[in-house]
């Protein structure tokens, strides 16, 4: 048995401003919204458990594409939006950085409480992860934040960094109940891999095989132990061409501005939308539908909100309240039981990959970041280095 992934991030320190951190909250929690809707709380969890998904979530979010910071502003932000409707959506994430990671085991205890799960099997599991990561897999990474993700059936997902301040990275493990099987057996990860028999369920009465197996993750060498998914992102902080799949992007940006086929993306949402939006929403609709595969290079998502350091754009706030006022409304739609709207996000995906079998385009990558930089200011284009319009509080990464 093993973890599902880990992956290895440049230290990057700062401050989430507020005006992204409330918009990565509403973004972050539409997204798994819509993938719960479409797929299952199961596939939200073992989507979480992917590293390449969770930095193109990231990315998508409009957090620097290749920062460690990441992870906290992802976890801090899916927390925010998701507990307060855990009861509707049946998924609750407990823990986070710092002292928050300390109080993991009395929130899944609390949940518990509320849910009929096993609160102390599930504590113990949190600990478990957490040492193993930190005590027993000697990589040098000291582990800081620690977020478990549990649904109300009792599956679960563990994601945590920890810091190597010699080296200048970050390491995020991610782990997902579904790896959890019998050990004697070779491992092999679900996320990458077709589903294979039933889920265990750690908090059941048979969870005797998954807790040893955990512990024998700990007893193997680390050479064994780190051969999962692993993401390892470069130190430079700008975007690069060799970063982005850009046949991908091409079909992307040709989807959002050729006039034909962004008039006909247009009515697969039914909606009237500029092309901006569209290149934003197509960006959104593979987070939401894609295949694993198609994260390899969480980089392309960035083009869809740009980072909040201006890399490989700033941040476009018009852009980015339009992408999300179009996904809201047709969350809101398909629960009053109009799908419609929302079906028009996988239509849209499928619509893009089309034209990106048949047509083959490919992105000019500097052009596309002269032409967004020329319009930024147009589409309320911000950085954390602007000057604050506003007085306001501001989230710390670290």
């Amino acid at each position: 048995m093993r973890r599902s992934g880990h992956a290895d991030l440049p230290l990057h320190g700062g401050r989430v401003p507020a005006w992204l951190a409330e918009r990565m909250t509403r973004l972050g929690t539409a997204i798994s919204e819509s993938v719960l809707l479409h797929y299952g709380p199961s596939e939200l969890l073992s989507r979480l458990s992917d590293p390449f998904w969770f930095q193109a979530l990231g990315c998508v979010m409009g957090m620097d594409w290749h920062s460690s910071g990441i992870t906290t502003s992802v976890v801090g932000a899916l927390k925010r939006g998701l507990n307060p409707r855990a009861q509707e959506l049946g998924i609750y994430i407990c823990g986070g950085r710092g002292r928050h990671s300390r109080k993991t085991p009395d929130e899944l205890r609390a949940v518990a409480e509320r849910t009929g799960l096993d609160g102390d099997a599930l504590a113990r599991t949190s600990r478990l992860t957490a040492r193993i990561d930190n005590n027993a897999i000697a990589d040098g990474f000291q582990i800081y934040l620690h977020a478990f993700v549990l649904t109300t059936g009792g599956e679960w997902a563990v994601i945590q960094q920890g810091l190597n301040d010699e080296a200048g990275l970050a390491r995020r493990y991610h782990w997902h109940s579904a790896t959890v099987r019998d050990f004697t057996c070779e491992p092999h990860s679900a996320i990458e891999g077709a589903p294979q028999g039933e889920i265990m369920n750690l908090v059941d009465s048979g969870a005797g095989a998954a807790q040893s197996a955990l512990l024998e993750i700990g007893r193997q060498v680390p050479e064994i132990t780190l051969r999962d998914l692993q993401l390892a992102m470069p130190k430079h902080h700008d975007a690069r061409a060799e970063n982005v799949d850009l046949k991908r992007l091409g079909a992307v940006l040709a989807v959002a501005y050729e006039r034909d086929l962004s008039d006909f993306a247009s009515l697969l949402l039914l909606e009237k939308l500029g092309p901006r939006t569209l290149q934003s929403l197509a960006l959104v609709a593979e987070v939401v539908h894609g295949a694993p595969v198609r994260f390899r290079d969480p980089a392309r998502f960035s083009f869809a909100h740009g980072g909040k350091d201006g890399h490989p754009f700033p941040v476009p706030l018009k852009t980015y309240d339009e992408s999300l006022a179009v996904l809201r409304s047709a969350l809101d739609a398909a629960k009053a039981g109009d799908r419609e709207k929302l079906d028009g996000m996988r239509r849209l995906d499928q619509f893009v990959r089309a034209v990106e079998e048949r047509h083959q385009p490919e992105a000019d990558f500097d052009a596309i970041v002269r032409h967004e930089r020329s319009i930024s200011r147009d589409i309320g284009g911000r950085t954390v280095f602007d000057r604050p319009r506003v007085k306001s509080r501001q989230l710390d990464l670290f």
